[in-house]
């Protein structure tokens, strides 16, 4: 009997291919999306786009199904997501999503449906290691490594999981879905986070505070640019505008090129400097999660491959393991706004996720 393979499909063109390929190989292919978000309006998130991944499922000829995960994804994703902008933080909601709603939702439909792995259309490798661990190894193409966002996920999830696309390009993607007559061949990606439809995070999160109507929840108003001395400079339109390193969209002119440094929510303060200010060669990280290695000692230091944001190069770093169990990057150069609330992830020489955390402090 074929193995059986449960695939995550979001209506796009990676994920289709990636079900088609392991069709190819002779798995017993099924598909399923997971309905996350409802936006009010019958605008559907870029990952759980219904009536596309059905087409693809009746055009590969494989069971599909549809599991409703709106109210679990509005409070593991997006009630998070929320509340670290209103604390001035930038946060990483596809980090969380992977690790607590796309695997662990997908590894309950595979067990009732007796599936033997998932799959997802993620550029990436999923390796056991020599120590018997797995973890996520990068694409073999840079541009599209999504290793990044996988950081979180556990032993006992990436141990079930298979990723075809990891030797492919996306052009290549595309002429296979060609080739293959899939109805999303020529399907443009998505650029912006999945339930913010318009890229527009400030206007989503003050109508999500209204809707929600929690008492712990309010969308900071105007408050004062500052800067490194405390200085008043202006007035800007709330700290959930603005994140670390940003320079456009400002609304203050200084008569020289200045960036967002800190946002300081507890004093609705958001603090310019130029932009050699935005340097640092010191990052600590807190909810540390470590793939290709069980854990550090206290005290312990790791050569590593670091990178601070989706579109960071990895850069030469130090790991030090602090005693309260966060982890301290020491960069060898300085790296450019590191921003609170973000992950940094951390790779071997092979390009092997060693581990990562959520940025605390630089």
């Amino acid at each position: 009997m074929n193995k059986r393979v449960l695939v995550g499909l979001s209506g796009g063109v990676d994920s289709a291919v990636a079900a088609y390929l392991l069709q190819r190989d002779g798995y017993e292919v099924c598909g399923v999306t997971l309905r996350t978000w409802d936006a009010g309006d019958g605008t559907e998130s870029r990952c759980c786009e219904i009536d596309d991944a059905r087409a693809v499922a009746w055009k590969l000829g494989i069971r599909y199904y549809t599991l409703n995960c709106i109210e679990d994804f509005s409070r593991e994703v997006v009630d998070p997501f929320v509340d670290d902008y209103l604390h001035g933080l930038t946060p990483n909601p596809c980090v969380i999503c992977n690790r607590t709603m796309k695997w662990e939702k997908m590894l309950y439909a595979a067990k009732v449906m007796e599936a033997d792995w998932i799959a997802t259309g993620h550029y990436a490798h999923v390796v056991q290691l020599p120590n018997g661990r797995y973890t996520a190894k990068k694409a073999l193409h840079a541009a599209k490594d999504q290793t990044y966002m996988l950081y979180r996920l556990t032993q006992e999830q990436l141990a079930r999981t298979l990723m075809p696309l990891g030797d492919l390009t996306k052009e290549e993607v595309r002429r296979i879905a060609a080739e293959a007559g899939l109805p999303v061949a020529g399907k443009a990606d998505s650029q912006e986070i999945c339930f913010v439809t318009d890229g527009h995070y400030a206007d989503f999160i003050a109508a999500y505070v209204r809707q929600k109507g929690r008492r712990d929840w309010t969308v900071p108003g105007s408050g004062f640019f500052v800067d490194e001395a405390g200085n008043r400079l202006g007035r800007h339109k709330g700290i959930t505008h603005y994140t670390v390193g940003q320079r456009k969209g400002l609304g203050i002119a200084l008569g020289h090129p200045v960036y967002v440094k800190e946002i300081r929510a507890g004093s609705n303060e958001v603090v310019l400097s130029d932009e050699p200010a935005l340097f640092t060669d010191t990052v600590e990280c807190r909810d540390v999660n470590f793939l290709s290695v069980p854990g550090m000692e206290p005290g312990q230091t790791l050569r590593a491959r670091s990178k601070i944001r989706y579109h960071h190069a990895a850069a030469d770093s130090v790991l030090c393991m602090l005693e309260d169990g966060r982890v301290r990057i020491l960069f060898d150069s300085p790296v450019r706004a590191a921003a609170p609330g973000q992950s940094a992830v951390f790779y071997d020489d092979d390009g092997c996720v060693i581990g990562g955390g959520i940025i605390s402090r630089t």
